[in-house]
């Protein structure tokens, strides 16, 4: 691909000025330091929210790109990366395992691979930051190559028991080292002939599964993954898009995945899509906004990304999707969300694994309702995040809404009037939870203040300069 032809399909996505910086290139740094002020507090808007707007690229498709182009021969043009900090360190790691990195603009990196089996030892610890996806993924990478190196987190992410996971990846012939509870910082000896895996996930996992995938592209034969029910495909579609040999087919009520280990994944273009979970959050706003009618352009829509989507929907709301096509096998819309009312209803665990990043925004668009809204637990949100419910349930409490948490289901009791607000959320219960709290300050009473805007930057980059454009009262 031309880089002009580049650069004008950048633009195509998204025209808005947060896009429009001159193009250069420049060499990957480490991760940069929001300026986002860090208090900030957001209020009822005089005008309805309109406009149009692209979000940023899909977490799981940077990071899977950045692993797979890393891995490939020759050289990937990857347009619409999401550049938040887990993706950076992501990034930097792969710079650091002997991938060509080189940044043409926003959005805009050039990737040249060094093959399967081809990753150089690393001179220095790999610090992925606080992105337990990044930490999984790069694991994975890790364990099929026969190398030494060190991964750490920050304080939040060094919390996170990594065991389930590293348990399995010693199936292929790993070794890890570390604190007793599993937790980072890992020690990791990565296989010296990797072995292929064959095993029955005992909970679904998208990110364990992508993680057993990566570590069987450098084992010879088959590595078979069975998840019990279906998770997000986006590193079987990705696996597909770089040249991989990858079948998938229905088993029980989940899927079987099995990928042909050792291939020779060739370069390929990209064009990344607009997170669906980040596209969440102002379609949700324009949802409890009385009047708003905004379009998201260029949102991925993975089948098993997009059940918020479907649950909106089901709670009355207008979600009109067009354009719809396909983009390096994502599926890839326009989503436009026009105010009419919400009601409440329930999400069954099916679902819900499905929309695993959006509790808290759905828990705002509950609270925005007409009756009572529960939401199932899945066995993927048990195994990986045990207490975002309960981070959920102190949010909405904090702003005068009822709440409680049955029987491990997060139930939202609205009456349809707007909540009452005057919360202070404290970030570190998590960056969604506190872009969710700014949705609902845009519906409430009295406005929500959420104590660290440059957290939020780097899960969101340049939100709230995004929700200005709508007309978002945000300051």
């Amino acid at each position: 691909m031309a880089k002009g032809a580049a650069h004008a399909i950048a633009d195509a996505r998204c025209q808005t000025p947060l896009h429009h910086a001159n193009r250069h290139h420049t060499v990957l740094r480490e991760p940069c330091v929001s300026h986002t002020p860090s208090i900030l507090t957001s209020t009822r808007p005089a005008q309805p929210l309109s406009g149009s707007v692209c979000v940023p690229g899909d977490r799981q498709i940077s990071h899977h790109a950045l692993l797979l182009a890393g891995q490939a021969v020759g050289e990937s043009e990857i347009i619409g990366m999401l550049e938040d900090e887990g993706t950076l360190r992501m990034a930097a790691a792969m710079r650091t395992l002997g991938a060509e990195i080189a940044r043409d603009g926003p959005g805009i990196w050039r990737i040249a691979g060094r093959g399967v089996g081809g990753l150089r030892e690393p001179t220095d610890t790999l610090n992925i930051g606080g992105s337990g996806t990044a930490a999984r993924l790069l694991c994975g990478v890790l364990a099929g190559h026969d190398l030494f190196a060190v991964v750490t987190g920050n304080d939040r992410q060094r919390r996170c028991s990594m065991r389930p996971m590293t348990e399995l990846l010693k199936l292929c012939g790993a070794q890890f080292q570390g604190p007793a509870d599993g937790r980072l910082p890992l020690v990791i000896q990565g296989a010296r002939d990797a072995l292929p895996i064959e095993h029955r996930l005992p909970a679904a996992s998208a990110s364990m599964k992508s993680s057993l995938l990566l570590a069987g592209l450098n084992a010879p034969g088959w590595t078979r993954i069975e998840e019990p029910e279906p998770t997000h495909d986006h590193a079987e579609r990705m696996l597909r898009h770089f040249g991989a040999e990858i079948l998938v087919e229905p088993a029980g009520a989940g899927r079987r995945t099995s990928l042909m280990g050792q291939p020779e994944l060739h370069a390929a273009n990209l064009l990344v899509p607009g997170d669906p979970s980040l596209a969440a959050f102002p379609l949700v706003a324009a949802l409890i906004v009385p009047g708003s009618a905004i379009t998201i352009r260029g949102v991925g829509l993975n089948p098993r990304r997009i059940g918020l989507f479907d649950t909106l929907r089901d709670m009355g709301a207008r979600l009109d999707i067009t354009r719809q096509r396909l983009e390096a096998g994502e599926p890839v819309g326009d989503v436009t969300a026009t105010y009419t009312g919400l009601c409440g209803t329930k999400v069954s665990a099916e679902r819900a694994g499905g929309m695993i990043d959006d509790y808290p925004i759905l828990a705002v668009a509950a609270a925005c309702a007409t009756g009572t809204t529960r939401i199932r637990a899945c066995s993927e949100l048990r195994l990986t995040m045990g207490d975002r419910l309960s981070s959920i349930a102190a949010m909405l409490t904090l702003n005068g809404i009822k709440v409680e948490i049955d029987g491990g289901d997060l139930v939202v009791h609205g009456d349809g009037a707007p909540p009452a607000g005057g919360g202070r959320i404290e970030t570190p219960m998590g960056r969604s939870l506190g872009i969710s709290a700014l949705i609902l300050g845009l519906a409430a009473v009295i406005p929500v203040e959420v104590n660290d805007g440059t957290a939020i930057d780097s899960g969101f980059p340049d939100f709230v300069p995004l929700m200005h454009g709508l007309g978002a009262s945000i300051t």
